[in-house]
């Protein structure tokens, strides 16, 4: 796709117009990518929501590929009604536009931090709705790999959307792999499952079980089943599955819970078992039938929508191998290597040698290791804010 001139400033700011269809609006939240802001379809009057990412960013950050799975993956999901869309995807010299479906409700995590801990028959909702969501990924050969709080969204009507498709996976990634599962370490601390920690290599849809685990224990309880200041700590938690349910849960719940956050993947339920768990069915979802009239009005949908027009989202969806290259512009070269931090070592170890080059230099800087302990916090949140992407 040919990238065209920018019709923005640098910086994009409320008020102006993209691409002569969206009006701006106020700026929603920002990432290590970019930014997300409200706005407005022109001639629909509908609010979207605008990712802007900055190209510069991405290519020195190694970030491209990930940028590109995730257009590809969400293009492969459109329509479902507890999935966040993508309308379209728009490129300028300098910068991409996802335009999305607006999820007014905000994060579930603003829920959670506003109000605590949910009633069960809330959290039931919400989780069947995540369930449904991960359930059609999953039929899909697509895992999430970073589901939390923060990446579920509510639109008005208070239905959960899953959202940021940046660290997914796709099954063809194991095709090369000998034993046929992923092996890249990524995911957010308190909700990685104990397999990624393992550094054996882990089924996609084990990890995501494990995640919506956690998250129904947030939901419940409102504080993390797993959760320590010193972060290897907490790893060897997860490890173990060392965690302890409230007196006030259901047994009905207590057993799911425990089958949820069950430290081995072979004997963890599957998602096909959730669905007919009786906890799980109380909400009214019946096995099966949710999840094929999901498929229906998607394949609906889709006919709908190829019988009227193609923007240039859909165009890049039927390039071969989902080929975005071309978004990136001529500056980008048109190939991309991965970048990511790699390392053999164990994380203990990792985090470790961050400890003493940052104890290093303290020492170098005064001349004492007086404040270590501050240090060794900012070498965790290094470790932290780099994504926790580890590939061995």
């Amino acid at each position: 796709m040919e990238p065209v001139s920018d019709p923005l400033p640098a910086e994009p700011s409320s008020g102006k117009i993209l691409f002569g269809k969206y009006s701006l609006g106020k700026l929603l939240g920002r990432g290590a990518s970019g930014k997300v802001y409200q706005a407005k379809n022109i001639s629909t009057n509908q609010t979207v929501a605008v990712k802007c990412i900055d190209k510069s960013k991405i290519m020195k950050s190694g970030h491209v590929t990930q940028i590109e799975r995730e257009i590809s993956i969400m293009g492969r999901l459109q329509h479902h009604r507890n999935i966040v869309n993508i309308l379209e995807v728009l490129a300028t010299k300098t910068k991409i536009y996802f335009v999305m479906e607006f999820a007014k409700g905000g994060e579930l995590f603003n829920l959670i931090e506003k109000h605590g801990r949910l009633t069960e028959n809330l959290s039931r909702r919400f989780f069947c709705h995540l369930i449904s969501a991960v359930r059609y990924c999953h039929s899909l050969g697509i895992f999430h790999r970073d589901l939390k709080p923060e990446n579920l969204l509510l639109d008005g009507n208070g239905v959960l959307k899953v959202s940021d498709f940046g660290l997914s996976a796709v099954a063809e990634q194991t095709r090369n792999n000998n034993d046929g599962l992923l092996h890249t370490m990524c995911g957010t601390p308190a909700y990685v499952a104990p397999e990624i920690l393992g550094k054996k290599g882990y089924g996609g849809a084990k990890v995501d079980v494990w995640s919506c685990g956690v998250i129904l224990f947030v939901l419940n309880t409102g504080y993390l089943p797993f959760n320590d200041t010193n972060i290897m700590a907490m790893y060897r938690k997860i490890y173990r599955a060392q965690f302890r349910i409230p007196r006030w849960i259901s047994p009905d719940l207590q057993r799911l819970l425990r089958r949820l956050l069950d430290p081995n993947p072979k004997t963890r339920i599957t998602i096909d078992e959730i669905v007919r768990d009786p906890w799980f069915v109380k909400g009214g979802y019946v096995d099966g039938a949710d999840f094929e009239e999901d498929r229906r009005e998607m394949k609906l949908k889709s006919k709908m929508k190829s019988e009227s027009f193609m923007n240039a989202f859909d165009i890049i969806s039927f390039s071969s191998g989902f080929d975005l290259s071309g978004l990136f512009g001529d500056s980008c070269g048109g190939f991309y290597e991965e970048r990511r931090l790699v390392s053999s070592a164990d994380p203990e170890e990792i985090v470790e040698e961050v400890e003493e080059i940052a104890m290093g230099r303290r020492r170098g800087w005064r001349g004492g290791r007086r404040g270590s302990s501050t240090w060794r916090w900012w070498a965790r949140m290094v470790i932290y804010w780099l994504g926790w992407e580890y590939t061995g």
